[in-house]
């Protein structure tokens, strides 16, 4: 009994390999797409203004990004400073982003990158990083500091 069973088993296996149609096929390549879309996404350098975000703990005893909350121009570039209440970093939330997006903005943080998404923490007056929003649509993008995200420590940068 378990030679039978264990030949239909592996013959199901060999029908589920050979099977299929043409109509399982991917379909082709866009080739409307952008690199992005197609490839990896690589550091895209900011070609407008550069925005400064102070990462502090403020004289009321909060965990801040000053500003929080500012629209910018895509292409433009925040450059993230830390201040005081150590140690800082930004993180973005890529949930509700496209997989496109996502990437490009990852590979906007250049050298400076922790994980997906993430800075490397800063311990020191001065320290930071600067992300540029070259090539990121319009839209807004959810950010926080890790270390401090439980002290609300988090903002939103919309971009036009």
């Amino acid at each position: 009994m378990q030679i039978k069973t264990l030949a239909l088993v592996a013959s199901a296996f060999v029908f589920a390999a050979c099977g299929g149609s043409d109509t399982d096929a991917a379909p082709p390549a866009d080739s409307n797409a952008t690199p992005a879309a197609s490839g990896p996404a690589t550091l895209a350098p900011a070609t407008g203004r550069t925005h400064e975000v102070k990462m502090e703990l403020n004289s009321a005893g909060a965990y801040v990004f000053n500003p929080a909350n500012f629209t910018i121009k895509s292409g433009d570039a925040v450059k993230f400073v830390g201040v005081s209440g150590f140690p800082h970093n930004v993180a973005f939330d890529g949930s509700a982003l496209a997989p496109a997006v996502r990437a490009q903005l990852d590979a906007n943080f250049g050298t400076e990158r922790a994980a997906e998404l993430m800075s490397n923490m800063y311990v020191a007056p001065g320290e930071g990083i600067t992300i540029s929003f070259a090539n990121i649509p319009a839209g807004k993008y959810n950010y926080n500091c890790t270390p401090h995200l439980a002290m609300n420590m988090v903002g939103v940068i919309t971009v036009e």
